[in-house]
């Protein structure tokens, strides 16, 4: 499960990057609270333009991010983004420490931030195929999915206690100050142990990563479910925060121990992803179609600590989907072009939630916090549907029964890039 961690460039990444998405975390949560309670009247319409704002960039920026990429120092181009971030997070801090924090400057800051994730995201994804090698790429993607969501279980449970004690302004210095570790990480890193590619550099053009996903059958199946899943399903800080301040009546710390908790199940996908050989196509599935019926179930629940349970199934199936969808996309795609196809996943998963927050945002407003989550699920269970549908089209996947028992049947995977012994880990049987 934690093989990956042999490899001593991983061990500095992840651990770097495990205390800086915590502030990443402690941020996000600041600056939902601060919207919702402080700027607005409990406007999950406000919150909702905020989180669209945060992820319009992944979409305007998607073919020049991916091909810088490809084509830069990823290690560099990191380093620069998160002193760019380091800046930002201070200043918001000392906005809101002065006391003159308005809900445009929230936006601002909010748009800034997500234009500085625009470029690091796919640098970020694509930058895990250089600390290991193929062998490795499945289980690092899981580890370093597991590391963020234990900042995520632990983010939101301190901004809440430190709002409580301080204020949302310190939240946002701490968060800045945080991104020094992770620039320190990346300057220790060995540049010599860096598995990178060797192939002549081509003249940066914008469209090649489209022309590619274009010709790949599954990779288009996966962004199609990862759309509908991102675009109304990962809206998690609208869901959560008015279902604690709104329908249930809770305070700061309550609303971050609810994201801590949903964080639980979603290290717990995460290590499960981690113990697999590699990520299928029928994990995707099988997230999709968990994460819808435990979102329904979230939505039905007329208890806090019943709807924190729940959010814990949630989290699980929600990163089982997540991280399967990343490490299938980096293996079957070719190492050369995982820049700029990463940062097309990215743009997806992430990018549909400038139109799906406002929405989601809108119906908590107009028809309840419950029913806005329900929508949410729905996302879950038509994107296992599309999955379902490739592997009927495209694998030949159908259902017989012998001596009394159900079998499924599915043809060979068509796409195999690389090479199965470049990828298989130790002791696996072929």
């Amino acid at each position: 499960m934690f093989r990956s961690l042999g490899i001593r460039n991983f061990r500095l990444w992840v651990g770097a990057g495990l205390f800086s998405n915590i502030g990443t975390w402690m941020q996000g949560t600041a600056q939902t609270w601060l919207v919702l309670t402080e700027l607005t009247d409990h406007s999950a319409s406000a919150v909702g333009i905020l989180t669209a704002l945060q992820f319009l960039p992944q979409v305007l920026l998607v073919a020049l991010t991916g091909s810088l990429a490809d084509h830069v120092d990823r290690r560099k181009l990191l380093m620069t983004v998160q002193s760019v971030q380091m800046v930002l997070a201070l200043t918001l801090g000392a906005v809101t420490l002065l006391g003159v924090v308005q809900l445009w400057h929230v936006y601002l800051f909010g748009f800034l931030l997500g234009s500085c994730m625009a470029f690091e995201a796919p640098a970020r994804h694509s930058f895990v195929s250089e600390v290991v090698n193929d062998a490795h790429i499945g289980n690092a993607v899981a580890l370093n999915s597991t590391a963020f969501q234990l900042a995520r279980m632990l983010g939101p449970a301190l901004a809440g206690v430190c709002i409580a004690l301080l204020g949302t302004g310190w939240v946002f210095v701490l968060n800045g100050l945080s991104y020094i570790i992770v620039i320190g990480g990346l300057t220790l890193i060995n540049v010599a142990d860096l598995h990178r590619h060797e192939g002549k550099r081509q003249a940066i053009r914008l469209l090649d990563g489209f022309r590619y996903v274009r010709e790949r059958h599954d990779i288009r199946t996966v962004f199609m479910m990862l759309f509908f899943f991102g675009t109304l399903g990962m809206n998690f800080g609208i869901f959560i925060s008015v279902m604690a301040a709104s329908v249930f009546q809770k305070g700061a710390s309550e609303f971050g121990l609810l994201s801590s908790v949903m964080a639980v199940g979603s290290v717990i996908g995460a290590l499960m992803a981690a113990r697999r050989d590699r990520p299928r196509m029928r994990h995707l599935i099988g997230g999709g179609l968990f994460f819808g019926c435990s979102m329904m179930l979230a939505a039905a629940s007329q208890s806090y600590l019943l709807f924190g349970a729940l959010l814990v199934a949630v989290g699980i199936a929600a990163q089982t989907m997540l991280t399967s969808a990343s490490g299938y996309v980096q293996l079957a795609t070719d190492r050369a072009m995982r820049g700029r196809v990463m940062a097309i996943h990215m743009a997806i998963t992430l990018g549909g939630l400038p139109l799906g927050a406002p929405l989601i945002g809108w119906v908590a407003d107009a028809y309840g916090a419950r029913t806005a989550i329900a929508v949410g699920g729905a996302a879950g269970l038509i994107s296992a549907a599309i999955g379902l549908a490739y592997m009927v089209r495209a694998r030949g996947l159908r259902l017989s029964w012998s001596e009394g028992r159900p079998h499924l049947h599915v043809q060979p995977d068509p796409y195999k890039p690389i090479r199965e012994p470049d990828f298989m880990p130790p002791n696996a049987v072929p």
